[in-house]
């Protein structure tokens, strides 16, 4: 296989996960890994071209055999070398959970681990690190599971198969909010050093393009914006927030899906989204009201109920149509060249300030040398909207933005619960069908 600089395109062996590479909702590839991967391929002016194996080391042996030129899977260093393969410059560390199942006693320390069935995949990384610590609690056992990815570990935790789990923190806090019932109970003196693999007979100028273009990615914030866009948002909801839409969701979102579906098709914005939003706001209530004055489902003010037409905010369809309206005029207020995913995390704390208070924390932004079109640099700038020392560069004066920001986060880690568990609506399925379902006769 020739290398990319003389072929012209990469080819890349990796795993499906949240955290590596996947197909989103709307069909295209995603994934912190993915993304990265498209900007070096792009910095290089090559094609790009993907492998997904199902197993680790499917990926290692199409290395050895110099069918890939790179893998990228979230892979450890130390793993990478210790499969004799050319490790490329580190992408980030991630801590070392251990993690268990909030039903049972929480493990204090590795000496509370002497009892436990404690599982990690090999080819992880993880076992010379337990073995260091037997050293000291010669009682600690494992079983080391082959040939599985880390979700699947997790499933095996939660269904009982073992008390305890070590998994690296990107991966769990991909998956975090998928399973409420585990919880970090501490993690590992070690932290790992994430990297991509490369084939032993990669030429010199590849790794020195890929060393060039990491360093690059790192200060011009690339790594720092697909870190955010992942798992900036994953750690915000407690199991207690995530238990609480789940068990909701059969209760009270039936009654409304229509509604959020209808304002999908009016606005082209994903309906879970806006349920999302009417889950932020009123936990699926049609009757909510707050002490300010709010109320309805998206809990509109007087205000924005009368700018969008709306006549009575407890009117469930009325609220949610509504709120998708609002939506979609903040997003159209934006500037042209902010892109997705940015442009609505942005209109969503605009949602819940006001657009006034978004272009002030975009200014600070700026100001503060970041990208008033990044929500990485924007979430990072909203606190301080409520620093006096900030109203030089607020025209709109104090906000909480601080309180703009969890509600964004927020919005952000419902959507991906009901990303997983509710299907898209295509509207074009029901055009043209009578109220029985059926296709007019003749």
């Amino acid at each position: 296989m020739p290398p990319p600089e003389t072929s012209g395109e990469l080819r890349v062996g990796t795993r499906n996960s949240p955290a590596t590479f996947y197909i989103g909702h709307d069909g295209e590839t995603a994934g912190f890994e993915h993304d990265l991967v498209v900007a070096f391929s792009r910095s290089q002016n090559w094609k790009l071209s993907w492998t997904e194996k199902p197993r680790p080391l499917a990926l290692f042996d199409m290395l050895d055999r110099r069918e890939i030129h790179l893998a990228a899977a979230a892979l450890p260093q130390a793993v990478v070398k210790d499969r004799h393969l050319i490790s490329g410059p580190v992408l980030f560390e991630t801590p070392v959970h251990v993690v268990y199942r909030t039903a049972d006693r929480t493990p204090r320390g590795v000496a509370g681990l002497g009892t436990k069935k404690l599982a990690f995949i090999i080819g992880s990384g993880h076992g010379p690190m337990l073995m260091r610590l037997k050293r000291k609690h010669p009682e600690l056992s494992w079983a080391a599971v082959e040939n599985v990815w880390p979700e699947e570990l997790l499933a095996q935790l939660q269904a009982g198969k073992y008390d305890a789990v070590v998994i690296n923190g990107m991966d769990y806090d991909a998956m975090r909010n998928f399973y409420p019932d585990l919880a970090v109970a501490f993690d590992l003196p070690y932290k790992q050093k994430i990297v991509w693999a490369l084939s032993p007979g990669s030429t010199h100028a590849f790794r020195n393009a890929l060393a060039r273009f990491v360093e690059r990615a790192r200060s011009d914030g690339t790594i720092k914006r697909a870190l955010e866009r992942y798992f900036g948002h994953v750690k915000r909801l407690g199991s207690g927030d995530i238990l609480g839409i789940l068990q909701r969701r059969p209760l009270r979102l039936p009654e409304l899906r229509e509604h959020f579906q209808e304002a999908q098709t009016l606005t082209g914005i994903d309906w879970r989204l806006l349920a999302a939003i009417g889950y932020q706001e009123s936990q699926w209530n049609r009757f909510a009201t707050s002490p300010t004055g709010v109320r309805g489902v998206m809990m509109l003010t007087g205000e924005t109920a009368d700018r969008m037409g709306v006549s009575d905010r407890l009117d469930a369809r009325e609220s949610i149509l509504g709120g998708a309206r609002y939506l979609a005029l903040l997003k159209d207020a934006l500037p042209a060249r902010i892109a997705e995913p940015d442009r609505t995390w942005l209109a969503l704390a605009a949602y819940n300030q006001g657009q006034g208070h978004l272009e002030d924390a975009r200014r600070i932004a700026q100001a503060r040398g970041g990208d008033p079109d990044s929500w990485a640099d924007v979430k990072d700038a909203l606190p301080y909207l409520s620093r006096g020392s900030y109203a030089k560069v607020m025209k709109y004066g104090y906000a909480r933005g601080g309180e703009a920001l969890r509600f964004a986060e927020n919005i952000r880690n419902y959507y991906d619960i009901l990303l997983r568990i509710e299907p898209e609506h295509d509207p074009l399925i029901n055009l043209g069908r009578g109220e029985d379902g059926l296709p007019p006769p003749g």
